[in-house]
């Protein structure tokens, strides 16, 4: 079973966002340290609180920092960028680091209305997004008109970021799913149905399932579970005041005035997550593998302590025996 991280550099409250881009890079290190498959980053735009909006550009200096970790972008979004550009950046990082780089896509459109007015997107249609994963394949293997450089003997693999969609869409391509959110709650029906479907698009090409969510690991129940606060009430203030702010330290969110909807949404954001001692987090993986059956999990987790983010990280792996 493997286990592997996705960081989104968050931001942090006090201090400046290239800061969290330092923080992403050494928690890359520590994974790679602790014997983590892969790590990922992801793109936002114009987002307060996250600092990533160039994955490749992340990826490559990753890369260059560590020397066995997988690295990759959990996801690029297609939307935003023609498959082209997106096959020749791809192709230069496994070019400079063979064998050590994936390329996640999906299709989520810009965070607001004037991002995606920035960013000259304004629909993420479902057979859009499958053309282009198509195109952006072709790229990469060889086998469209035009012939992307560097030329690789073996390209990247492409994971689609699934929803119900996504899933359907990956089994048609015979591609890889990464599968987060409220898919997990909904038993092995839609895992069943991405394997049943799965139409291998090259020889010995299988079903491959990784389930992302945000873990964290302290010495008690609570602890962990005031380590999931940071995130939670970001999703809670961004849903109030449609912007999605850096983390707050715990002791700060505490002085807040927690409304009836903001307390609903921060206890929503707690349910989609593991958290508790590594007594409790190993047996909420083992039912959630079980209904899922997948082959990977994808530790998404945040919070504002960083030292507790690394420890949290460490104990994750130690559940996995790595």
């Amino acid at each position: 079973m493997a286990l592997s991280l996705l960081d989104r550099s968050r931001t942090r409250e006090g201090q400046p966002d290239a800061a969290a881009l330092q923080q992403t890079l050494r928690r890359a290190e520590l994974a790679e340290a602790a014997g983590y498959h892969r790590f990922w980053v992801a793109e936002h735009h114009a987002v307060p609180g996250i600092a990533s909006g160039a994955p490749p550009l992340l990826i490559g200096t990753i890369a260059e920092r560590t020397s066995r970790i997988r690295v990759g972008s959990g996801g690029v979004m297609l939307p935003n960028h023609q498959p082209i550009v997106v096959a020749e950046q791809f192709a230069m990082l496994e070019a400079m680091h063979p064998g050590r780089i994936d390329l996640g896509v999906g299709r989520s459109l810009g965070f607001t209305a004037p991002v995606r007015d920035a960013l000259r997107t304004h629909k993420a249609d479902a057979d859009d997004f499958a053309a282009d994963i198509e195109e952006l394949r072709g790229y990469l293997h060889g086998t469209a008109e035009v012939t992307v450089r560097p030329r690789l003997s073996e390209p990247p693999p492409i994971f689609v970021l699934g929803t119900g969609q996504g899933m359907r869409l990956a089994a048609r391509l015979g591609l890889p799913v990464v599968v987060a959110g409220p898919l997990l709650r909904q038993g092995s029906e839609p895992f069943d149905r991405y394997r049943a479907d799965f139409r291998p698009a090259t020889p010995g090409a299988e079903p491959y399932v990784v389930v992302g969510l945000d873990i964290l690991i302290a010495d008690t129940e609570a602890e962990a579970r005031e380590l999931q606060l940071p995130e939670a009430w970001a999703m809670a203030v961004s849903r109030e005041e449609g912007a999605f702010p850096p983390l707050s330290p715990i002791e700060e969110i505490r002085r807040q005035p927690m409304t009836e909807r903001r307390r609903r949404i921060v206890d929503e954001t707690a349910k989609g997550s593991l958290a508790g001692t590594e007594d409790q987090v190993a047996e909420g993986l083992e039912k959630l593998l079980a209904s899922t059956g997948a082959n990977e999990v994808l530790s998404s987790a945040s919070t504002f302590d960083t030292d507790a983010l690394y420890d949290s990280d460490a104990r994750l792996a130690r559940i996995f025996g790595l």
